[in-house]
């Protein structure tokens, strides 16, 4: 995942796609084939905002969390991150569920790479009343929780934040090594949108600080937005696979996670939602 920075040009490739609604500065990944359809399981906008203001912190990460009414604090990163976000392409506010880091060894040393949030829209509450009454570790080892909320019919945005200088290749391959072995015959479909994808990254320098924002805004679709200087304003791609989006969502969420710190959190969040 990280290695030494490469040098390479900083221009970004042209937006291919521009949101319909202007974001807001905030305030303070499976298999190939899907022959099931996981049921939609619908809002309860302001209950759940005040769910995640008030009850959201702390959340059971394997460090104690330190927060505020506006932040939480990713304890192996020393990352805040906001409550409560408005990323570019989402018409509606989304709501921090858990947080975690991605750690690459060398050797025998871990290095920690950057902290990442995950964001939910407020109707997740409404998805997972299934799931209500269940132990915490049964909702870290079924898959098909986190299945349910990647099909369900409401946006996630995984926020990410670089703790370290990558190279955009670096990154992307970091990336690639998730995506692909969950893909058993890519399509044309599938070739085209790894090659956005990897296009939108590769002649990057990544600094550390650098904000990246991965927004599933339907299981086919997923929007990228990169900023090395504050909040992203605008979308810099549109991914368009189900297979592609769906094997990067797996990869963070499915039985061998590249962060098991965030899959954790994010069921302890959800766990707190429910009770």
């Amino acid at each position: 995942m990280v290695s030494m920075i490469t040098s390479s040009s900083p221009t970004a490739p042209p937006p291919s796609y521009i949101p319909k609604c202007m974001p807001k500065t905030p305030s303070n990944a499976l298999y190939p084939q899907f022959p099931h359809k996981f049921p939609s399981i619908s809002s309860s906008h302001h209950h759940l905002t005040n769910l995640a203001h008030n009850r959201l912190l702390p959340l059971l990460t394997p460090k104690a969390s330190v927060g505020s009414a506006e932040y939480i604090v990713e304890p192996g990163t020393s990352v805040s991150f906001s409550r409560e976000i408005r990323v570019p392409g989402c018409p509606e506010s989304l709501v921090l569920l858990g947080t975690g880091f991605r750690e690459k060894v060398f050797a025998i040393i871990g290095v920690k790479v950057y902290a990442a949030g995950f964001y939910v829209a407020s109707s997740v509450k409404e998805k997972l009343d299934s799931w209500r009454g269940k132990q915490v570790s049964e909702k870290v080892n079924d898959s098909t929780l986190f299945t349910s909320i990647f099909t369900a019919p409401l946006q996630k945005s995984l926020k990410i934040v670089l703790v370290r200088d990558v190279d955009g290749k670096t990154f992307w391959n970091a990336l690639n090594d998730v995506i692909l072995p969950r893909i058993k015959e890519p399509s044309s479909a599938d070739e085209f949108a790894l090659s956005t994808f990897r296009d939108t990254f590769q002649k990057r320098d990544l600094k550390n600080g650098t904000l990246i924002l991965l927004t599933w805004v339907e299981p086919s679709k997923m929007l990228v937005s990169i900023s090395s200087d504050g909040f992203p304003s605008s979308t810099d791609a549109v991914i368009e696979s189900e297979n592609v989006t769906m094997a990067l969502f797996d990869g963070y969420f499915g039985d061998s996670p590249v962060s098991p710190t965030l899959k954790s959190s994010v069921a302890d969040g959800i766990a707190v939602l429910l009770n």
